[in-house]
């Protein structure tokens, strides 16, 4: 490793609005790398502009050109070819903020030259509402210890709108590669897979109360879009039940007890969603893949975890029963996402 940090920037006919991100990146210095993977971009000039970058910062910037394989294998290649220490993906329509990134990278260099250096480091991210020109900071101040290193059974309790996104993560490189990380190609929403599957190889972490990475949102065809998510509920089916089968949650609960209860949070959020999406569907044919995906969970989760999943009050809003219990549940999700304003 000859890099403080490898920051991943998957691209996909990105052109419009990649200079912004890689312009903050650069922000941070000569020791760290950048590595640009053109996901098979033919509509613009991604590919041209990638290899500008590593033709004018040969020492930073390298482009990696691949056949399209879809936000994960953006990130699987970043994983297979980084020289960082740590490692951080940052997707092309977002960007760091430069203040908090020094911050940040000054952490990053101590670390970097320790026999042990920390194994996850996390940061704020901050919304930015393209729609109303708001802005809207994930914080985790409640939860973590501020400015020091810690283990998972130091963690307070996350409030129900707060998870650790792929946005509010550093991992160390290596760690990613010997936990076996390989994320499914062309299927979004694999984000979820890259700060879940990891956590329990994690043995110590770090918080800066930093607002760094700036998550762009609002636009009509972003993944996130309730129509877009309606149109891709399978994939997000398909991300959910990978997690699902990652690891066992009863056993975890045994040796890491609160990261076992965080862990069980985010998947009960994850069957949430995936049930929500299924039922603004509403075809007959969603309706059947909602229920064969709660059995896939019965199946693959003890007994007493599976109701406990079912009935907690997250869970719960998305098994009310018949068509009006479909409608009480699609209207609390879209009053929830008002009020949060989480996509």
């Amino acid at each position: 490793m000859d890099k403080v940090i490898t920051f991943a920037v998957p691209c996909y006919n990105s052109a419009a609005y990649m200079d912004h991100c890689v312009q903050t990146l650069l922000t941070a210095g000569d020791d760290i790398e950048i590595i640009l993977v053109d996901d098979g971009s033919t509509k613009d000039d991604t590919p041209a502009i990638c290899d500008r970058y590593q033709e004018k910062y040969p020492n930073i910037v390298r482009a990696i050109h691949q056949e399209n394989g879809g936000h994960g294998e953006g990130v699987n290649q970043g994983i297979r070819n980084a020289r960082g220490v740590y490692y951080k993906v940052v997707d092309s329509d977002d960007w760091l903020n430069e203040q908090a990134l020094a911050r940040v990278m000054a952490r990053l260099r101590e670390f970097a030259v320790l026999d042990r250096p920390v194994d996850l480091v996390i940061a704020n991210y901050v919304y930015e509402h393209v729609e109303d020109n708001t802005q809207k900071v994930m914080a985790y101040r409640n939860v973590f210890p501020v400015e020091r290193a810690f283990t998972w059974e130091e963690i307070g309790r996350f409030r129900p709108s707060q998870y650790l996104l792929m946005h509010s993560v550093i991992y160390r490189t290596q760690l990613l590669r010997d936990c076996g990380l390989e994320l499914p190609k062309h299927t979004f929403y694999v984000d979820n897979i890259f700060v879940y599957q990891p956590l329990p190889y994690v043995r110590s972490i770090y918080y800066m109360d930093e607002d760094l990475y700036r998550y762009f949102i609002g636009r009509a065809d972003q993944s996130v879009n309730e129509k877009v998510m309606v149109s891709r509920v399978d994939q997000q089916v398909r991300v959910t039940k990978l997690m699902i089968q990652s690891h066992d949650l009863a056993a975890l609960l045994k040796t890491q007890r609160r990261l076992a209860r965080y862990m069980f949070s985010y998947l009960a959020m994850m069957m949430t969603i995936s049930s929500i999406f299924l039922m603004i569907s509403g075809t007959p044919e969603s309706l059947g893949k909602k229920t064969e995906l709660w059995e896939f969970l019965r199946a693959n989760l003890n007994k007493r975890l599976f109701h406990k999943m079912k009935y907690r009050a997250l869970s719960v809003v998305c098994n009310f029963p018949g068509y009006q219990g479909r409608r009480l549940s699609v209207g609390l999700y879209r009053l929830v996402r008002r009020i949060y304003k989480f996509n």
